[in-house]
């Protein structure tokens, strides 16, 4: 039987060192990276069956890249090993197009099965959260009024770099475009959400899981 192709993404080392230990036995470890746009590129070099990686990833956070990463290849599964069990943070996930959501404190034999599943087409949520999950998607939506304003893929890449504290001529590098586009872009996002300064923009992005603390 063919071996499943794994790719790891985790801004800690010792976390992929750990992975990589709980999971060859199962799989071909393909590659691993410590930020989310190195995690997007492999995938489109490497490929892979399986995308096992973090949320909280700089330059690029993981549900933005599962995003990008299934949008050049919707047969990949992505499998999030995270800290948060906060019910926003899995929920958006899913709706990002994950199909595996396990928290780091499980045992490491849950994330082996939650891969097995997902190979097989299935859903993988860990029990700890799925209960609050479940309900959240079953509740009545909000309307619309009270809904988060939308950004763009551009404008949430952007704000995600500065509330890291990045330089705009350094997220201009990053993103390959120019600092002027960076600001003009920083000032719609201001506009959109409502927002007069760069502290208002992290406070932002902490909230809804953007960036982590």
């Amino acid at each position: 039987m063919k071996r499943p192709r794994l790719l790891l993404g985790d801004d800690h080392a010792i976390i992929l060192d750990g992975l990589r230990r709980i999971l060859e036995p199962h799989c071909d470890i393909v590659g691993s990276v410590q930020d989310g746009r190195a995690l997007v590129a492999a995938a489109q070099e490497l490929h892979p069956d399986v995308v096992v990686a973090d949320i909280s990833m700089p330059l690029l956070n993981g549900i933005e890249a599962a995003r990008q990463i299934l949008k050049a290849q919707p047969r990949v599964k992505i499998v999030f090993l995270t800290m948060h069990p906060d019910v926003t943070y899995a929920t958006e996930a899913f709706r990002a197009g994950a199909s595996g959501y396990v928290l780091k404190n499980s045992a490491a034999s849950e994330l082996v099965t939650a891969i097995q599943e997902v190979l097989k087409g299935r859903t993988y949520l860990t029990p700890l959260v799925a209960k609050d999950v479940i309900a959240s998607f079953l509740e009545v939506p909000a309307s619309p009024e009270k809904l988060p304003p939308a950004l763009t893929p551009r404008q949430r890449e952007i704000l995600q770099l500065v509330a890291e504290g990045r330089a705009a001529k350094d997220i201009a590098a990053i993103l390959n475009i120019s600092p002027r586009t960076v600001e003009f872009h920083k000032y719609r996002i201001m506009e959109v959400l409502g927002l007069r300064t760069t502290a208002e923009l992290t406070q932002y992005a902490i909230k809804h899981g953007i960036v982590s603390v």
